[in-house]
């Protein structure tokens, strides 16, 4: 069987800023993993979904990049190779499986990543874990769109949730969740592959890491599974998108109850009238 081959696209852009604002566009033509210091951006994509044409016209003029094909397996060597666990406050800490336990958090979450988005490295992660820290998920229904590695699915169950349905289009990310659904123990995650949420039962949590244009389209499909009082927690899109954002829940009777920013990214929390 042919190993399945990625396009790592290596980027030098002017900022930090930059990077980060390049990181948003990336993800919106199907970019889905990350690696950010500073204004230099390791950017991955699939090999048949890569387009070259796509990427110099997001590219700001004068933007250095160089091409690398990949195979499945570096990735995780390349993780090894300088990871390091993410906590949050005192309540999650993010960790690869040969990383030491962490002790002085509530939730120890062992996230071993290979192609999929969702470490706790990147800001939208750590802003959802650390929203995740105020709401009661005790005895709730929760889907988590566009899971990725299952972290936030997994810090769910951890946090009391009877019942998790993790949604994600990607064959490899289905399959990393799973692994990492059995590292962390846990038995309450379905997970469904598929990009729409066609067929999920309502739920009392909706967790979106996921980017600005899959949350316009996808509007109306979240807002049918969220009953009043339910909410939705949602990031993958800049602070500057706050406004479009919250326009286009308020028209599905969702009101934005809480805000928090990570340099330029932003996660929301909104709850159903």
């Amino acid at each position: 069987m042919l190993k399945k081959k990625y396009i790592r696209i290596e980027i030098k852009a002017a900022s930090a800023v930059e990077a980060e604002m390049l990181i948003a566009a990336l993800s919106e033509n199907n970019f889905y993993a990350f690696e950010q210091e500073n204004n230099l951006l390791n950017a991955y994509v699939n090999e048949e979904d890569f387009d070259e044409q796509k990427l110099k016209e997001i590219l700001p003029l004068q933007t250095y990049f160089t091409k690398n094909i990949i195979e499945e397996e570096n990735w995780n060597q390349q993780w090894e190779r300088g990871i390091e666990p993410v906590i949050v406050n005192e309540f999650a800490a993010i960790r690869p499986a040969f990383s030491k336990p962490i002790n002085n958090v509530k939730f120890d979450l062992v996230i071993t990543p290979k192609m999929s988005f969702g470490t706790g490295h990147h800001a939208t992660t750590f802003l959802m874990v650390e929203l995740m820290q105020e709401i009661n998920f005790e005895n709730k229904t929760v889907i988590d769109f566009g899971t990725g590695t299952a972290v936030l699915a997994i810090l769910a169950e951890k946090c009391g949730a009877s019942k998790v349905i993790a949604v994600d289009y990607d064959e490899w990310s289905i399959e990393n969740a799973k692994e990492n659904i059995e590292a962390n123990h846990c038995k309450n995650i379905n997970l469904k592959q598929q990009d729409n949420l066609s067929g999920i039962e309502e739920a009392d949590v909706v967790l979106g890491n996921i980017n600005l244009n899959v949350l316009t389209n996808e509007c109306s499909s979240i807002s049918s599974l969220l009953k009043p009082g339910s909410l939705l927690l949602v990031s993958g899109f800049l602070f500057s998108d706050e406004k479009e954002i919250e326009h286009i829940f308020k028209q599905k009777d969702l009101v934005k109850r809480k805000i928090k920013p990570r340099g330029e990214w932003l996660a929301i929390l909104f709850e159903k009238l």
